[in-house]
């Protein structure tokens, strides 16, 4: 799954979601914002090392094996949001959105355990890709394995 695939099921899920003030958003318009948001990764993709250290820095490393296994994505709530993606961050995307920073927070908390979720399961998925570019998951091994002698 591409990063345009991710960032437009983020926009439908926000557009869907249960804030009124969400649901007459453009999804374009919204797929922009997200992509200004969560991008800045490999390639132009996610830039999920910032949002899984973020999680970790703000004792919040807990959810994130729920978002990345097959289990039920555990929930994020709209503070930890704001503390994840900086203030700033949130700000600009609502902003940008013409939302509330609540009803921004609260749209990003709903849509981002999902997305990750998604960008991290499957075949296609960051993961695979990431996996497949160091030689499958014994080239991970293998890397890990210099790093921590």
């Amino acid at each position: 799954m591409d990063l345009t695939e991710l960032l437009k099921m983020g926009a439908d899920m926000i557009q869907g979601n249960s804030d009124d003030a969400t649901t007459g958003l453009d999804t374009d318009s919204i797929t922009d914002a997200l992509g200004n948001l969560l991008g800045g990764g490999v390639d132009g993709g996610i830039d999920l090392s910032s949002i899984m250290s973020g999680l970790s820095e703000n004792g919040l490393g807990s959810i994130v094996g729920s978002w990345l296994g097959n289990g039920e994505n555990e929930p994020i709530s709209m503070d930890s949001i704001t503390d994840l993606l900086g203030g700033d961050k949130v700000s600009e995307f609502a902003s940008s959105l013409g939302l509330s920073e609540e009803s921004a927070s609260g749209a990003l908390a709903e849509m981002l355990p999902n997305i990750i979720d998604k960008a991290t399961s499957g075949e296609g998925s960051i993961i695979d890709n990431m996996l497949a570019q160091v030689g499958g998951a014994d080239g991970a091994m293998e890397m890990l394995g210099k790093m921590f002698k």
